[in-house]
């Protein structure tokens, strides 16, 4: 007798031991494919990437692939050992005194309807009255944010801005100046504060914004909730001929993979420009036609109502 519970024993610690070998190769895999997306979303090669954080782009490969550092798998087995989630062990706040991390835990077994009061409580105002009658154009370089920005703001007689036109005023030189001064990263912290910025002075406008600004989760957010945003799409090679017709030769130069980079910008980034609560698709269009429906589109959604 007991050697059969010996052997079931050893078939339990056999079973736990496959189930952490799992929860760890999941755990790098979706480190690995995270770090992949958040990489494609602002466009940028591997190589440049290796640049700016200093770590090689063999060991990026390997990481993208799901293979990396070991010490994410031990950290795992940590947390599991102690019956805790991996987030417990590396985020900012303090899971035993944490009223958030509580709220979050709460929120998450809760069911959908408790759910859906619990967001009327946080959220009170109805979303057309938190974006007023502020307008955001999304979209990839060459989508004709700006022209049809500044055109559709002059005949609804609102504002036109385009963000980094904000950010080049408030910071005193050109946006590749910001970038090569204070990289992604100071980038992004004054483009944020630019869209704080704007909420709070304009009730109404047309906006203009860069297309990796979706790639940013809190500035993106803060987007989709102060803003109506209507994505302009076109096809791959619409967007490279008019950034090319502007003049614009730095897609092309050096780089004949261009055209398929653009295309993986485009797919990774496709999910998150679906958020918006419209899109026109411009391809093909002619531009008083593709304002004409930009205008009409914005009228019919009752986007110029604060309700």
């Amino acid at each position: 007798m007991s050697e059969i519970t010996n052997f079931q024993g050893e078939a339990t610690d056999a079973l736990a031991a496959d189930e952490m070998e799992a929860a760890v190769d999941r755990l790098i895999a979706r480190v690995g494919e995270r770090v992949r997306k958040a990489r494609e979303l602002r466009g940028l090669p591997r190589r440049v990437v290796s640049e700016l954080s200093g770590v090689s782009p063999r060991y990026l490969a390997q990481l993208e692939a799901g293979e990396g550092n070991i010490s994410i798998g031990l950290l795992k087995r940590v947390a599991v050992a102690l019956d805790h989630r991996i987030e417990w062990l590396v985020g900012e706040d303090d899971p035993w005194t944490s009223e958030a991390m509580r709220v979050a835990d709460l929120f998450s077994s809760s069911s959908a309807d408790v759910r859906s009061r619990v967001l009327d409580l946080l959220s009170p105002e109805p979303p057309g009255r938190l974006r007023g009658q502020r307008i955001c154009l999304i979209g990839l370089r060459g989508a004709g944010k700006s022209t049809l920005g500044a055109a559709l703001g002059a005949r609804l007689g609102l504002p036109f801005i385009e963000l980094n036109r904000e950010i080049e005023e408030q910071s005193g030189m050109p946006v590749n100046e910001v970038m090569a001064l204070y990289g992604q990263e100071g980038y992004r912290k004054l483009e944020a504060q630019a869209v704080s910025r704007i909420t709070a002075t304009h009730e109404a406008l047309i906006l203009a914004v860069a297309g990796g600004i979706v790639a940013e989760p809190d500035t993106y957010k803060s987007l989709l909730s102060q803003f109506h945003t209507v994505w302009l799409k076109a096809s791959p090679e619409e967007h490279m001929g008019r950034v090319r017709a502007q003049g614009d030769t730095r897609p092309m130069a050096g780089n004949p993979e261009a055209m398929e980079q653009l295309k993986s910008i485009l797919r990774s980034r496709e999910a998150l420009y679906e958020r918006a609560e419209a899109q026109l698709d411009t391809s093909g269009q002619a531009f008083e036609a593709t304002l004409d429906a930009l205008e009409a589109l914005v009228r019919e959604r009752g986007f110029l109502t604060s309700e």
